[in-house]
């Protein structure tokens, strides 16, 4: 990013260590982003280990920020938003909330003026630079701001815009609960090989190498997943009787109303900070 912005993440816990990584990986300065967290000696050794700039005073890094990204529990949102808000200008600086929850104008509010302001929903996978993330700008946020918010999360994987705040509860059911449910399926598939008489080490090399395989053949083939499950299954072959196993358990509606559940939770948690 050539003339980039100054970043303050406000908390630098995990995933905020994951995206300044990727950043810096990517060849952001790290002279341009700064931390703030509670414990000295943690930001001590976040500043040694990748250059930053470090701080335990919110409204300092806030200053000298031109985009601030929220990256604390959503039960510290409100106190910690209450603290530096007189530091924010919404005439320059952008917000970029990673909270779970929190409606943009939710956290427009607690600032005290319409700021503008980006919500982000991103997954653990982006601590290895493999998330998927949804992002929704409110009306405040200019093309340029959406563009530098994009580069942020894109520094951990992939990202896509919402046209509507009420579609966050839809990616917090596919992309942010997702990766539980593919480990759900992992568990069971190793319990399953070592049933069938392979050791765990083994059963664990092949259920993870099948389940990349997987995923990368979807990524990279022209074909659906619907495609790829057909031309994978052999009339009356080994496959085909394991798919017809599912079937009858109803697997496909199982994971539907799993989804379903994840999504009225996260409609639910949004109404605990309204």
């Amino acid at each position: 990013m050539s003339q980039a912005p100054t970043l303050a993440f406000i908390g630098a816990g995990n995933m905020a260590q994951a995206i300044i990584k990727g950043l810096l990986q990517q060849g952001y300065d790290a002279k341009q982003i700064i931390a703030t967290g509670r414990t000295a000696s943690k930001l001590a050794v976040l500043a040694a280990d990748t250059g930053i700039g470090t701080s335990m005073d919110n409204q300092a890094a806030c200053q000298q920020a031109d985009i601030i990204i929220l990256a604390v529990k959503p039960q510290m949102m409100q106190t910690t938003i209450s603290q530096l808000a007189s530091a924010i200008e919404p005439q320059r600086h952008l917000i970029i909330s990673l909270a779970a929850g929190i409606l943009a104008n939710t956290i427009t509010g607690w600032i005290g003026s319409d700021c503008a302001t980006v919500r982000c929903m991103p997954n653990t996978p982006a601590l290895v630079g493999m998330g998927a993330s949804g992002l929704y700008a409110n009306g405040q946020v200019s093309d340029r701001q959406k563009a530098m918010a994009e580069q942020i999360m894109q520094a951990v994987g992939i990202s896509i815009w919402l046209p509507e705040e009420t579609l966050i509860d839809a990616v917090t059911a596919v992309s942010g609960s997702g990766p539980a449910y593919y480990f759900l399926m992992m568990e069971a598939m190793i319990a399953g090989a070592e049933k069938l008489g392979l050791d765990q080490q083994q059963a664990k090399a092949l259920v993870l190498q099948t389940a990349l395989g997987a995923a990368t053949m979807a990524q990279h083939s022209d074909q659906s997943p619907a495609q790829l499950r057909v031309a994978v299954t052999s009339p009356k072959g080994t496959t085909e009787q394991a798919l017809r196993s599912f079937a009858e358990s109803d697997y496909q509606a199982t994971i539907a109303n799993a989804m379903g559940a994840a999504y009225q939770r996260s409609q639910e948690l949004a109404k605990l900070f309204t």
